[in-house]
């Protein structure tokens, strides 16, 4: 039998991975596994990533941040967990506008057409995910989790190069990910599984239709 202890740290742990992996921090990570890779990508000027990573910090990380206890002060959400589905349809139709203008803006940069790509078809899958919400609660979490995958796997593909260590590192990350958000209850089963494969399939399939 598990102790009472052990449960209370596997559910403390299992918070600090949400947060660590939250949704709007996965493209930061994403530009972050661009930049390091061993790929020509990573050749690109440090003034030009540190705008790429400024507009992508500022629109959509430190924006959806300060939009968060907006909604919550005027009750559009009852806690900043949005445990509720309906609650979830706001706040994600904002970040698919603010994801919308991301793409608009990194557009217009000369820079790699991947770039490009991934933004855009991130973009797409958040849209396609806040329409999803209009009738089932998926994990985003795990959507995220899944287009991180398979930014790593097309990222590999695209440049030619074996980004084994990568790939490994990812599939442990969302493992991690989707693990916390069934310690959490926060998901049953089918919708962590879905968002992930959703996050995998649909970022794949894009990235590899624009690039």
């Amino acid at each position: 039998m598990t102790s009472e202890p052990e449960t209370d740290i596997n559910h403390t742990m299992a918070k600090v991975m949400s947060v660590l992996f939250h949704p709007l921090l996965m493209p930061l990570y994403g530009m972050l596994i661009i930049f390091s890779a061993p790929t020509l990508l990573g050749y690109l000027p440090m003034p030009v990533k540190k705008i790429l990573f400024t507009v992508v910090l500022i629109n959509n990380v430190v924006i959806p941040l300060i939009l968060i206890p907006f909604f919550r002060f005027r009750n559009i959400i009852s806690s900043y967990e949005m445990e509720e589905r309906r609650e979830r349809i706001i706040p994600l139709i904002a970040i698919t506008l603010l994801y919308s203008v991301t793409s608009i803006v990194i557009s217009r940069f000369q820079i790699p057409v991947f770039f490009k790509s991934f933004f855009i078809s991130s973009s797409l899958l958040v849209l396609i995910v806040t329409i999803i919400n209009f009738w089932w609660k998926i994990s985003v979490h795990s959507v995220a989790a899944g287009a991180l995958t398979a930014l790593v796997f097309v990222l590999s593909i695209k440049m030619y190069t074996a980004l084994t260590w990568y790939l490994i590192a990812v599939i442990l990350a969302a493992g991690l990910i989707l693990s916390s958000r069934l310690k959490l209850r926060a998901h049953s089963p089918a919708q962590v599984w879905t968002g992930f494969a959703a996050g995998l399939a649909v970022l794949t399939t894009l990235m590899l239709l624009f690039f």
